[in-house]
């Protein structure tokens, strides 16, 4: 059998642009002799469509394209595998399955329902659909095949020491006796992601002597960025076929002979992280209508990495940073943002904030009175680069990317209306230490932009005189694994201190932090996941609650 695995890019909602990049694949793949191509999970509508779910018209309109595409098939000398949505089977309440339909010159042959409705992170399948009867056999080129959605296949007891599930939809279709396993995905990237699904799948095709087709989304919706990574597993487990990692890949394998086209992707997880983020960027903007950005360029790290990861993802001529010294600013803060505007060749504006900051302090003086100045008046620093960005944002129609890293907005080290104003946090999902780690990374692909100054010089905010961040904050190496164990693992303040040989009280107050800051993250720009637990919609605290660690 030889399949085409297509690995395509599509936006959630645009149903009719995504079934004609669906089709113009499809006689893309039959062209290179493919007897099947595959897409990935929800294709036709996009993944996570959330609740556009719930509007009838949504699933009327998906059904209509489906149709389309089903008829655009006619003639093909090949079946196409696509994922969609359709009608529920029962009268549950939820009106909607996620499915995987097998479609043959012109006619939908075959239909199997998604069954493992994941809940847990970023996900919320139970909320919308409803779960798919035990799966059956189809037959593909007169080969039985076990067609799955991927949750389906994530659910191997010879993997999990602790299943969420009791049905294992991948053993039950080989005990039934599948040739073939082809699993359609839509998996966002986290790191680790990719190492961990070769694994799974080259466990499961290992166990149950059968080949594993995997066909994963590549693309950016919203906070998740799809990494494709699409691969083929022989019945040894051995990858026999690999796509590209974050881009658009059609991959050719004949099943038969056991071998395949070998796409190289990332082997480098700190260039995932950034090609990563390159991606979410770039289709962010593309998908919410946006052709420019704005960043506020203060010299420091963060604001550097954006910039690079800005340029590769729309064009340095549609990049244009803004350096807004105040009066704590220090010289080698502007000159390294100049330097490094001009290196990457982006538009750069100095607009200082002193006057401004001098005025709102004569204006709030009196209303203040003899109470001293504190961290109210350094806010207000903040704040006034806020407002220039956003205006500069209103009057060019051009999209502000805000530069504060995970490990800042875990502890609150950021200012509402100020540095966090903008329409997408790109490295929200990056603590300090990896935004080092990821701006060398940029300065290979753009010729040392940043300035080696950059990376040595101390990180400060510059809202006081000789402002440094361990003045508030423990060295990020410490903080950021204290920060790693209580948000992705969710340990107790006494276990992260015992492993991390650190003083319980530090901890303690680290803890404290982040818990007390989630009323600044809930009103954070949407933020890029690329880590196991982000900020945003896969951690949902409650703001108003006493529990404390």
């Amino acid at each position: 059998m030889k399949i085409a695995l297509a690995q395509i890019n599509t936006t959630v909602g645009d149903l009719s642009k995504n079934v004609g990049l669906i089709l113009e694949t499809a006689r893309r793949a039959a062209a290179g002799g493919a007897e099947v191509a595959v897409f990935p999970e929800l294709a036709i509508t996009g993944y996570p469509p959330r609740d556009l779910l719930e509007k009838p018209s949504f699933l009327e309109r998906a059904q209509e394209e489906l149709s389309r595409l089903t008829a655009g098939t006619r003639g093909l000398a090949l079946d196409v595998i696509v994922g969609t949505i359709g009608p529920s089977i029962d009268d549950t309440g939820k009106r909607v399955t996620n499915r995987a339909v097998v479609i043959r010159n012109g006619e939908i042959v075959f239909v199997q329902i998604k069954r493992l409705l994941p809940t847990y992170d970023v996900f919320d399948e139970g909320r919308y659909f409803d779960e798919g009867p035990a799966q059956a056999l189809t037959t593909l080129q007169g080969k039985p095949t076990g067609l799955i959605v991927c949750e389906d296949a994530w659910n191997d007891k010879q993997f999990w020491e602790r299943r969420l599930y009791e049905a294992d939809p991948v053993e039950d279709l080989t005990r039934a006796g599948a040739q073939v396993l082809i699993s359609i995905n839509a998996s966002p990237y986290h790191m680790g992601k990719r190492e961990q699904r070769r694994e799974i799948f080259s466990t499961a095709a290992k166990r149950h002597n059968t080949p594993f087709v995997y066909v994963n989304m590549v693309g950016g919706n919203d906070q998740l960025v799809f990494d494709g990574s699409s691969f083929v597993m022989d019945a040894e487990g051995r990858e026999i076929a690999t796509a590209k990692s974050f881009s658009e890949d059609l991959v050719f394998v004949d099943l038969d002979a056991g071998v395949g086209d070998r796409h190289a992707n990332l082997a480098v997880e700190t260039e995932a992280v950034y090609e990563a983020l390159v991606l979410g960027t770039r289709d962010y903007l593309r998908k919410c209508g946006f052709k420019r950005v704005l960043i506020g360029l203060s010299g420091g790290i963060d604001s550097s990495i954006v910039a690079c990861i800005a340029v590769d993802a729309v064009g340095r001529e549609n990049v244009t940073g803004f350096g807004m010294p105040g009066p704590y600013s220090s010289g080698h803060s502007v000159d390294d943002a100049r330097t490094m505007a001009e290196r990457l060749g982006i538009r750069f504006e100095l607009v200082p904030i002193k006057e401004e900051y001098e005025a709102f302090l004569r204006t709030l003086d009196p209303v203040f009175g003899d109470v001293p100045r504190d961290v109210t008046e350094e806010n207000l620093q903040a704040r006034l680069r806020g407002v220039t960005l956003m205006a500069a944002s209103n009057k060019w129609g051009a999209l502000v990317l805000t530069t504060g890293n995970k490990s800042e907005l875990a502890v609150g080290y950021c200012t509402l209306y100020g540095d966090m104003c903008g329409g997408l946090a790109v490295i929200s999902d990056v603590p300090k230490t990896l935004v080092y780690e990821i701006s060398r990374v940029a300065n290979k692909r753009h010729n040392n932009a940043i300035p080696e100054n950059v990376f040595i010089k101390p990180p400060s905010a510059e809202l006081r005189p000789d402002q440094k961040d361990t003045d508030s904050l423990p060295p990020y190496e410490v903080l950021d694994a204290i920060l790693r164990d209580y948000v992705e693992e969710c340990r107790t303040p006494r276990e992260i201190a015992g492993r991390r040989g650190l003083p319980l009280e530090l901890v303690r107050d680290i803890i404290n932090k982040v818990d007390r800051n989630e009323y600044k993250r809930q009103q954070a720009a949407p933020g890029l996941k690329v880590t196991t637990k982000a900020f945003g919609m896969g951690r949902r605290f409650p703001i108003a609650q006493r529990f404390s660690e």
